[in-house]
């Protein structure tokens, strides 16, 4: 049952801030930024931390082994707890655990106990565990909102994390220098302690309809897998998304970029960066207002259209001003499509199977992220950065007009 306050609202009157009508939403919504201005404080602050203490960029560079080690099966076993079992629950004990050990960090800096090893099996601890809440919080949001708004919750929980992106660096860049990475531990472990109790004050039926729980977790698992596959919409729309991604993907290599394209430093990379997470908050707003639009399907052909000339225009900007404008336009095309694609799971997806699609879509995302990462950087290095983004630009046109072409299921949808 979906709890809300005492308001009347009448369907063909939906505004871009009506998902916060609803009360359990709007704790759903708490637990998201929360949880993703932890991301942030924690990804820096054990980066930083290593840094400091070993000087050494290869051993910082082993938190990404270290995290894509654990979070694929992390991901798979959340998606599957949360079509099993009680996904508050699941959210709670996941952030509070993440709480404990970043709380820990702080206390065995603060008394410098604090080794590399330690920080390490933080960074699993808190990776996986971020991963075994994200599915749970996604199947909960059709439970606490009616599907009319769905949409609204999508896109505002697109721009709340692009928010956040912004926030959690700021905020641990002022305690960082204020009171050191103890005390940026420390404030992360109690934002995340209070991000472990929200859940429990929702009012909603966390437990999914129809779920078997008498299954094994494997099989469950094997389920959610052969559930997508012969899904008639997800396959092509997360395929249409990889392969943007992996030919285009940016946002971990901008300092290359920002050199190769503009023969900028560090000052010029968080320049693009904060232009493309502004833009990404700019276009969860456009998708706001784009909530009445039925045909979602032809929504996110023209969008991720968008995105393959916009990226050419970026590739071919001449100074670093017209490079943020498109960097910003690339962000604002991708958010559009994030919430049509988070929509689409939600509303075509039965809610015994939500977790695990949902987890499927952020294994789907994360995956292509990584290897974007590494096709971008390999290519800009053997023809150039401009080169690089202008190949992506083609291949992202390419893959939009395939998928427009012969998955019909996709150019059909309409909610």
């Amino acid at each position: 049952m979906i709890n809300r306050d005492n308001r009347s609202l009448e369907a063909d009157q939906t505004r871009p801030w009506h998902a916060f009508i609803y009360r359990d939403y709007r704790l759903l919504w708490l637990v998201l930024v929360t949880s993703a201005m932890v991301i942030w404080m924690r990804i820096l602050g054990t980066a930083q931390w290593l840094l400091d203490e070993t000087g050494s960029a290869v051993l910082v560079g082993f938190i990404g082994v270290v995290q894509l080690i654990v979070q694929i099966p992390a991901l798979l076993w959340g998606g599957t707890l949360a079509d099993r079992i009680d996904r508050k629950q699941v959210i709670a004990l996941a952030n509070a655990v993440t709480a404990v050990v970043l709380l820990s960090l702080g206390l065995l800096n603060w008394q410098e106990l604090l080794t590399p090893w330690m920080v390490y099996i933080g960074i699993a601890l808190t990776a996986a565990s971020q991963m075994l809440a994200s599915p749970a919080r996604s199947a909960l949001v059709p439970v606490v909102i009616p599907v009319r708004h769905l949409m609204l919750a999508a896109s505002t929980d697109t721009a709340s994390q692009n928010a956040a992106a912004i926030a959690g660096p700021l905020l641990f860049a002022a305690v960082a220098i204020t009171a050191g990475l103890s005390a940026v531990f420390i404030l992360a472990g109690l934002i995340s302690l209070l991000s472990s109790i929200l859940p429990l004050l929702i009012r909603a039926h966390g437990v999914a309809s129809g779920q078997q729980g008498g299954s094994a977790i494997v099989d469950q698992i094997r389920d959610g897998f052969r559930f997508v596959s012969r899904h008639p919409i997800l396959p092509g729309l997360f395929l249409l998304d990889a392969g943007i991604t992996t030919a285009s993907f940016y946002r971990e290599i901008l300092p290359v970029l920002a050199l190769g394209m503009f023969a900028g430093g560090a000052s010029a990379t968080g320049m693009l960066g904060a232009a493309n997470s502004t833009g990404a908050i700019a276009g969860s707003f456009v998708a706001l207002f784009l909530v009445g639009y039925r045909a979602k399907g032809m929504l996110v052909l023209y969008a991720s259209l968008a995105y393959g000339f916009i990226l050419f225009g970026f590739a071919t900007a001449g100074s670093l001003w017209l490079g943020m404008l498109m960097i910003a336009a690339l962000g604002a095309a991708d958010a559009v499509t994030v919430a049509v694609r988070q929509t689409t799971v939600m509303l075509t997806t039965p809610d015994h199977m939500r977790g695990r699609a949902s987890a499927l879509m952020i294994l789907a995302a994360q995956t292509a992220n990584n290897v974007g990462t590494i096709w971008v950087g390999v290519w800009a290095g053997a023809i150039g950065a401009n080169n690089t983004m202008i190949l992506g630009a083609v291949i992202s046109i390419l893959a939009t007009v395939l998928i427009w072409r012969f998955w019909k299921p996709i150019r059909e949808f309409k909610s």
